[in-house]
């Protein structure tokens, strides 16, 4: 499985690059934080798939990299994608490394 850094994902989102950002967590946790990600909750991702672009990167984070984990071995298997990378550490790590004054939970 392909991983990506937070200090990777703050240099894709500095550039602007094009690529989606989807996270995995419930709707009460992407309330306290997110990083500005489309939510698809893990329970729904198989369902959600067409909400998932095939044509460019795609990031899936979570809370610590474990749901976002398995969200990406599920579309792998299901659906074939082969462009999906797991943030490593989810919005811990960026709240460790990259931004403090981020509300963790």
């Amino acid at each position: 499985m392909k991983e990506i850094t937070v200090q990777e994902l703050k240099e894709l989102l500095d550039k602007n690059e094009d690529f989606q950002l989807v996270d995995v967590r419930e709707d009460f946790e992407y309330e306290v934080s997110n990083l500005g990600g489309v939510l698809i909750p893990l329970g729904g991702i198989l369902i959600e798939s067409d909400q998932i672009a095939k044509d460019k990167p795609v990031v899936v984070m979570c809370r610590s990299g474990r749901r976002s984990a398995a969200a990406i071995m599920q579309l792998e298997q299901q659906f074939g994608f082969n462009n999906l990378a797991n943030l490593q550490g989810g919005i811990l790590a960026w709240a460790e490394e990259i931004d403090p004054s981020i509300q963790v939970y």
